[in-house]
This record gives structure tokens, C-alpha cells and sequence, in this order.
């Protein structure tokens, strides 16, 4: 069988080579130096015919910013990879500059190749330019731009991004978010209902494939943070913070198969809703009046039924059969609002006038959505262990709250009055935002040095991990195994876990040094039938992946690692 799929690999290297036009392709790693050209520049010189020569861009300057002067575009598969300071950690940093027009740099990276696969790692993304200017027209990191594109983000910092931290305007796009922190995502001139961290330009008719976002924290990004209503697939939100948001942290009232566990959320929906959108449905799909919540799920439409079932929806059978194979766990998610929070929606409610109208203050669970868990057509519906309990963060985080700090704009009590009460011009909240005038943003996070964000309560998880994001009780990225100093790191496939499964088994495998590897999943007649990883540069050491097959039969599948002329091949089993 080995030789086999070696065949096959072969094969497929042969064909690739014969492609007219792309020869020139993928043909390895770039290391790129914070001086001289602009990041922009480097990347666009290093192109032939609108692909780029090398596949991996390596970032390694530390002690100063690589500075974006136009937006990089990026048609091909590719991976951008920083390398951290080997002690502390501290990440490469992508700026963006001030032109000369004054303006700042909008959108850092658009990634228009259909069905490339781009990966992000090991880097800070800094929306704050030199002048400490933020862009207020288009303020991005990333832009996905072309149908199925597979985004993989990993121990990643996004900070103050003004518009989205990613956004997408295309169909059946994946997104893998990991190990990664968005902080200071606002505005400022009123329009509280973006950023986000993730962004659906089009929710109400570009479907997404999947969006998994573990271990990430999210702090003061005003909206979302995520947000990709019209049709998901697959969504997993796990073991992350959701800090001081202004609106719903999860909007994807439609998907089919979702997990949302072990999670903190935070003062989220701060903002609320003013009556006249609670009653005027402002953000809600259905057919009721619905109290704005954190976790919102609403039936499928014919569209997203179509989607689910792979055909048109003809008649009520098709929907109550749609209806009954959604899958949607919400397990031990902690949820809190503060008392300063709380007394602020009573204030404001006892002098709210025709003008400036009332405000409905936010829940964890709404009664429409509450009554599709228990209900026989949701069987798949299930929730469990979540609980309305203080954290105890920091003081640094009940800062934010309050009124205006010194660097940390307004607060977020100033910043709802301002919003709601219709005075807001260039107000924002923050936590302690980054002065871009540095050389490099400060590192480690201030919300790290501080321990603002490491809990005091009690809280178990499912998992005997931290709840939220591990991050800041551990200092280190989750999933990320040191291989030990007395043991020499190998190539290795490890039997995947559990096996047989259904629908979802882990793949652990690690290297014995850099570099482009690929993991993919073949049926019994040697056809690739999923790539766990396309031809992406990783560090040497272990890795472990989840892989969701909920759409493939019942069968014997192999998975088949390689790096350079190594090729391991094992078996799984999938039983429905």
C-alpha cells in the first residue's frame, strides 16, 4: 500500500510539473528582512504571470515593523510565516503605513485564488500606522476574495483594525482561527455595529463552509466578532474569551452542525438594542420579537435548506428533515455582564425619552432560541453546563468599562451613551492600545503581563483545560507539543484517534525539521477525497488536526503524511 500511494504522490508531481504556466510555481521558502522595500513591494516583485515564485514568505526582523504601503494580493497558495523570538515569543510585526495622501493603509492582504490554501502563523498584524493614524475607510487585515478558499490563522495577533480583522465576500470559503488574540476593534464614528473578527460581507447569500476558531481571545472588538449568518456548514467556537463586545459574539443562526464550548463570554451585546430595533427585527431573522442574545439560532430558510439537503426545498417534509439533521451543542460556557453594565441599561432606561429610546438588555439564550433544545424537531439540539458567573478578570478589564482612560479612548459606558445617545463622533473604548509609533508593538501583551485576563473563579471545563482561552495560564499556544530536549524530533504518522469514528478523529503526526508538508485523505481506489494540509510550511515537532468527515459514507479511508521524499500511509475506518 506504501507503494502505492508513493506512486501516486509521484504521479501527481509529474502532472503538476506538465500544467503549462505553472512550473515556476511553489518552488519553496523566502526570507524576508524588515528593511528597504515595503512588505507590499517585496511580495508583488516576487510574482511571474500573477503567481508568486516562492509558496513560503519566512518574516524574521524582530526589532522593527514591516511596513504595508498597498494592499498585498495574493492569487496562489501560500504560507506566511513569522518566527518568533525562540525565548519570548514575540512576533514579527506587519504595519500599516501612512501614504502619501495621509491616508493609512486599508486592507493589509486579499487572497483571491479559488481554492488556494493561505496560511498564516506566528505574526502580529497592526492596524495602528507610525502616526498612530488608523485607517477609517477600509481598515482590514485580511480580505478573502474567491470561493473556497481554505484560511488557516495561527498564533496570530490582529490589532486595531478598524472595518474587519478578516473579511470575506465569497462562497464556501473554510476558516481555521487558532491560538490567536484581536484586541481594540472599534470605529468610532457611531457605527457600532462593525468590526468584527470575522466577517461575512454578504451574510445573506454567501454560503461558508467552515469556520473552526479555537483558543482565541477577543477584547474590545466592538461587533461580532463573528459573523457569517446566511448558511454555515460547519462552525466550532471552542475554549475562547469574548471580552467587552458590542453586539452578539456568534452569528450564525443558521448553521447545521455547530459547537460552541467551553467558553467566556464577557459584557458581550453591550451595546443592546435601542427598542426601535428590537421591535423593527434590526438583527434578527425570523418571525417574532426576540430579546438580543449571545447565543442565537433561528429554523432554515429554503436557501440555506437547499444548501444542507443539496437540493431545492419543495415542500414541509424537506425543512422538518433538515430541520431534524442539524447538530448543535452549546456545553459550559461561562457568560457575564457586570454590575456597572447592568446599572448603566437602568440608568439609562429611567430617563430614555421618545428620542433617545430604551434599551433591551441582552441574555445568554432567548425563548426562541431556548425552546429548539428539548423540542423533537431539533433532536440534535443539545445544551449543557452553561452558567451566568462572574470571571474575575483583572482590574485592568473593569477599567474598560468605566470612564475614559488615559490611550484607552472613552470606556465603554462613556461609549454606548455616546453611541446610543447620538453624540458619538470619534469616540472608541480600548484596552491599552498600541503605540504605533514604536518600532515594534510591546510584547508580551499587555493583557498578559498585567493578568488582567487570567481569571480568579472557579471554573471546570470538559476538557480539564482552562475555560476561555488557555493562553493566559499557560503562556504558551494550545495543541503545541516541545519535543523533548533528550529525545531527537522524528518523522512520524501516529494512528489517528478514535478508529473506527463518526464523523470527526484527530491526526497526529510530527517532523524532524521544517517544511512543507502535506496531509491528505484517499478512498480505497487511491483518490484524494480531502487535503488536511496542502503543501504548507510547518515547524518541525508535533501536530495534531481534527478532521470532520460528516459528508463522506461509511468506508476505509488512508491518510497519507508527507515531507520532502517521506511518506508515511495509515488506515482509518469511518462507521456511521
Amino acid at each position: 500500500m506504501k507503494t502505492f500511494f508513493t506512486s501516486m504522490f509521484l504521479l501527481g508531481m509529474i502532472v503538476f510539473i506538465l500544467i503549462p504556466g505553472q512550473s515556476f510555481a511553489q518552488s519553496g521558502t523566502m526570507t524576508v528582512y524588515a528593511s528597504g522595500q515595503t512588505l507590499d513591494q517585496i511580495i508583488a516583485g516576487d510574482q511571474t504571470n500573477g503567481v508568486q515564485n516562492h509558496s513560503v514568505y519566512k518574516l524574521v526582523s524582530l526589532d522593527s515593523t514591516y511596513l504595508v504601503d498597498a494592499t498585498i494580493t495574493i492569487s496562489s497558495s501560500v504560507s506566511i510565516i513569522g518566527v518568533p523570538d525562540p525565548t519570548t515569543g514575540k512576533l514579527p510585526s506587519i504595519q500599516s503605513d501612512v501614504l502619501q495622501s495621509t491616508q493609512v493603509t486599508g486592507i493589509q492582504f486579499t487572497f483571491n485564488g479559488p481554492k488556494s490554501t493561505v496560511i498564516l502563523k506566528n505574526l502580529y498584524l497592526l492596524g495602528v500606522a507610525p502616526n498612530n493614524a488608523v485607517s477609517t475607510q477600509s481598515g482590514q487585515g485580511v480580505q478573502v476574495s474567491a470561493d473556497s478558499i481554505s484560511l488557516i490563522v495561527d498564533n496570530c495577533v490582529f490589532d486595531d483594525f478598524t472595518q474587519f480583522d478578516i473579511g470575506y465576500n465569497a462562497n464556501w470559503d473554510k476558516f481555521k482561527i487558532t491560538n490567536s488574540k484581536f484586541r481594540n476593534g472599534v470605529e468610532g464614528d457611531a457605527q457600532y455595529y462593525i468590526p468584527e473578527v470575522l466577517r461575512n460581507e454578504y451574510p445573506g447569500t454567501a454560503p461558508t463552509d467552515t469556520v473552526i476558531m479555537n483558543y482565541n481571545t477577543m477584547l474590545c472588538v466592538a461587533s461580532g466578532p463573528v459573523l457569517a449568518s446566511s448558511f454555515v456548514k460547519y462552525f466550532e467556537f471552542i475554549h475562547n474569551d469574548v471580552v467587552d463586545a458590542a453586539k452578539a459574539p456568534v452569528w450564525i443562526e443558521r448553521a447545521t452542525d455547530a459547537k460552541i464550548d467551553n467558553n467566556i463570554f464577557y459584557n458581550t451585546y453591550a451595546v443592546a438594542e435601542a427598542y426601535f430595533e428590537y421591535k423593527g427585527f434590526w438583527d434578527e431573522k425570523g418571525t417574532q420579537l426576540r430579546i438580543p442574545a449571545v447565543i442565537n439560532f433561528v429554523p432554515l430558510d429554503s436557501a440555506t435548506t437547499a444548501n444542507f439537503i443539496g437540493k431545492a426545498s419543495s415542500n414541509s417534509a424537506d425543512s422538518a428533515a433538515a430541520e431534524a439533521a442539524r447538530k448543535i451543542e452549546v456545553k459550559n460556557n461561562a457568560y457575564f455582564w457586570s454590575s456597572d453594565l447592568l446599572n448603566f441599561y437602568t440608568t439609562w432606561n429611567d430617563t430614555a425619552t421618545a428620542a433617545y429610546d430604551s434599551l433591551v438588555t441582552p441574555v445568554f439564550m432567548n425563548s426562541g432560541t431556548a425552546v429548539m433544545f428539548g423540542n423533537s424537531a431539533y433532536p440534535n439540539f443539545v445544551q449543557s453546563g452553561n452558567q451566568n458567573v462572574d470571571p474575575k478578570f483583572g482590574s485592568g478589564i473593569a477599567n474598560v468599562d468605566g470612564n475614559s482612560t488615559t490611550g484607552d479612548g472613552n470606556g465603554l459606558l462613556d461609549w454606548i451613551a455616546a453611541i446610543r445617545g447620538g453624540t458619538a463622533t470619534t469616540q472608541y473604548y480600548a484596552y491599552q492600545r498600541t503605540d504605533g509609533t514604536a518600532l515594534a508593538p510591546p510584547w508580551p501583551l499587555p493583557e498578559y503581563t498585567s493578568n488582567d485576563l487570567k481569571y480568579s473563579a472557579t471554573l471546570t471545563s470538559t476538557d480539564s483545560k482552562q475555560v476561555g482561552d488557555p493562553y493566559w495560564f499557560t503562556g504558551t499556544p494550545t495543541g503545541v507539543k516541545q519535543v523533548p530536549a533528550q529525545g531527537p524530533a522524528k518523522f512520524a504518522l501516529s494512528n489517528n484517534y478514535p478508529n473506527p469514528f463518526n464523523p470527526s478523529t484527530t491526526i497526529n503526526f510530527s517532523l524532524a525539521k521544517d517544511g512543507n508538508v502535506t496531509l491528505n485523505i484517499y478512498n480505497v481506489m487511491g483518490q484524494l477525497v480531502k487535503s488536511v494540509v496542502s503543501n504548507a510550511y510547518m515547524s518541525k515537532g508535533e501536530h495534531n488536526y481534527i478532521v470532520n468527515m460528516d459528508n463522506f459514507a461509511s468506508g476505509v479511508y488512508f491518510y497519507a503524511l508527507r515531507q520532502g521524499s517521506n511518506i508515511i500511509t495509515k488506515k482509518m475506518v469511518l462507521l456511521k
